[in-house]
């Protein structure tokens, strides 16, 4: 167990390999209790956040889910977040543990005496699991039965329950099918060991933060904190196609367009060990032609791939794919190429 955003989270349970290579190969569990809800609703709730979200909520219909970016002024990353649309008038998201309380200000700070909206935060009253892989399904069954629909990609289903009301939701952190939802918290344990002994059913296990950090890795997929922070835009991380330029103004988007126009100092690139090498670990530094061009921001050894894999921010001009780079590792240096994402796929 190590501290995380306030919280007391499991590292691992058994292993992260195992629990990785469980979530790969059949399902694991995840406890994402940690992990915010903020209820946007009223009239003017799908415009107020198609002016301070980066994606464009008006193509979501009811039921319907996005990932999307809530930005600064200077087009900085305040959050990554998911975006659920439960009515015409009321919208569900899911944020960060470590960003509740900036995104709660950031976006407080944005509303109007013109808008028509509410906003409340349900984070201290719900918890949260998260079921990865290719039985997920076969949990979802083990569990509801028939009392609720298998929640497909990008979606969302809010649904009475015998222990309560429950958000369901399709979306994952994993590259792999699964299911999360929300409940209240007093139901948090009757659900978890339901969960848990329906996995185990399947060959699977309960999973801790760092089989999830591996996992989220392998496919590319940026972590706040390390990949993400107000310092830089969507657009150097690489998330382009979740800002919607074309829907009008919005915050950040005077920034944004800026870089589209003069072009970006750095961006995040991906990149894979080439040979024999310890794992890399955000912060050792990255070198290119003998100098220091930047830091890992993520790095693991991948267990599916069994090496060493990572994302640093690079200057533009070499971060492209092919290019030779250096990893510095306790005062040695070991080659990395620049790679396409995600890293692992499917066979």
């Amino acid at each position: 167990m190590v501290p995380f955003a306030g919280w007391e989270m499991p590292v691992q349970y058994t292993g992260i390999v195992e629990e990785h290579k469980a979530v790969r190969n059949a399902a694991g569990v995840f406890d994402i209790s940690h992990m915010g809800q903020l209820l946007v609703s009223g009239k003017g709730a799908a415009a107020f956040l198609n002016r301070t979200l980066t994606n464009d909520v008006s193509k979501l219909s009811p039921g319907q889910g996005q990932y999307t970016l809530l930005l600064n002024d200077k087009g900085g990353v305040v959050d990554d977040l998911i975006a659920y649309r439960t009515s015409e008038r009321e919208f569900f998201l899911v944020v960060n543990a470590s960003r509740i309380d900036a995104d709660w200000e950031q976006l407080e700070k944005q509303l109007t005496e013109e808008d028509d909206v509410m906003m409340a935060n349900a984070s201290d009253f719900t918890a949260g699991l998260a079921v990865q892989g290719p039985r997920s399904r076969e949990v979802f069954q083990r569990v509801f039965e028939k009392s609720a629909p298998y929640p497909e990609k990008n979606t969302i289903l809010i649904s009475m329950t015998e222990n309560g009301p429950m958000w369901l939701c399709g979306t994952g952190y994993t590259g792999e099918d699964g299911f999360e939802f929300f409940v209240p918290i007093e139901k948090a344990v009757t659900w978890f060991r339901s969960i848990v002994d329906a996995v185990k059913a399947e060959g699977g296990v309960p999973c801790g933060l760092g089989s999830r950090d591996t996992l989220r890795l392998e496919m590319g997929y940026p972590l706040y904190g390390n990949d993400l922070s107000e310092e830089r835009t969507p657009l150097q991380a690489g998330l382009g196609f979740f800002v919607a330029m074309e829907k009008g103004d919005f915050t950040g988007r005077e920034a944004l367009a800026a870089q589209k126009a003069n072009g970006m100092p750095d961006k995040l690139a991906a990149f894979r060990m080439t040979g024999t090498a310890p794992p890399p670990r955000p912060h050792y530094s990255v070198l290119h032609g003998g100098q220091i061009v930047g830091e890992v921001c993520s790095g693991t050894q991948s267990p599916s791939l069994s090496g060493g894999i990572g994302m640093t921010y690079l200057p533009s001009a070499i971060a492209i794919l092919g290019t030779q780079i250096e990893i510095e590792v306790r005062g040695r240096q070991f080659p990395a190429e620049i790679v396409k994402k995600p890293f692992y796929r499917k066979a």
